[in-house]
């Protein structure tokens, strides 16, 4: 494969493998991205290729204006919407979007995920945040575009950083997860999905329990990600 990008485009298909081996995808829905910040582009996998038959040669390279760089497959339907959120978010390196379960349908219930427990604690101090159905408006316009500024809107309201936050669910659609690279988007859609199923458990046995205090919040957050942080398993 002869090309300059030829380690994006192989970050990008390994991040996409690892979608598909820990069962965050049904058939082709799903997709990873990675960015190259330095040329302005990012690659995403083709739309429509079943994973079993992916190759690193087939992923797409495209600008943040959407323009094809390189490929010669259509890139992602999503593929829009990883634009966006690179254009207006300077310090990601990679974005997944999902299918998954559980993630699916706490965002179909329109519902934030409550913190409940150390696990959602350890990755993050807010509850996950759902953001609403699109509007009619936006429905109708650029469809995938518009999913990004649901995004951005829900965290301007929220009053929630992108980079203590790294994921979101669409009312009614599903999952986004982003991080430093593709590995980390990667890694954020599976926590984000085990988290989810974790709460509608929790919410099964005790329709009541209450959210994590906020003493233990801290405890499990800081020891992962404050300036002593001192765990890991």
């Amino acid at each position: 494969m002869s090309s300059l990008y030829k380690d994006l485009k192989q970050e990008c298909y390994e991040a996409n493998m690892q979608l598909n081996a820990l069962n965050l995808v049904v058939y082709t829905f799903g997709n990873v991205s990675a960015v190259d910040r330095e040329n302005g582009v990012f690659a995403i996998k083709p739309s429509g290729v079943p994973y079993e038959d992916l190759k690193p040669e087939d992923i797409v390279i495209v600008d943040f204006d959407n323009n094809i760089i390189e490929g010669s497959m259509r890139p992602s339907s999503d593929t829009k919407t990883h634009a966006y959120l690179y254009k207006n978010w300077p310090n990601i390196g990679g974005v997944a979007h999902t299918h998954a379960t559980y993630s699916v349908a706490w965002a179909q219930s329109q519902r934030d995920i409550p913190i409940f427990g150390t696990t959602h604690a350890d990755h993050l101090t807010a509850d996950i945040p759902c953001a609403p159905p699109m509007a009619d408006a936006l429905i109708e316009g650029n469809y995938e575009h518009n999913t990004g500024i649901q995004i951005l809107d829900c965290f301007k309201e929220k009053n929630l950083s992108y980079e203590e936050v790294e994921m979101v669910l669409i009312g009614n659609h599903g999952p986004f997860a982003w991080g430093k690279n593709a590995a980390k988007a990667v890694y954020n859609s599976k926590v984000l999905e085990v988290v989810a199923e974790m709460a509608y458990l929790t919410l099964q046995i005790n329709p009541n329990v209450p959210r994590l205090k906020d003493s233990l919040i801290k405890k499990h957050y800081n020891r992962k990600h404050g300036k002593d942080s001192y765990y890991g398993q």
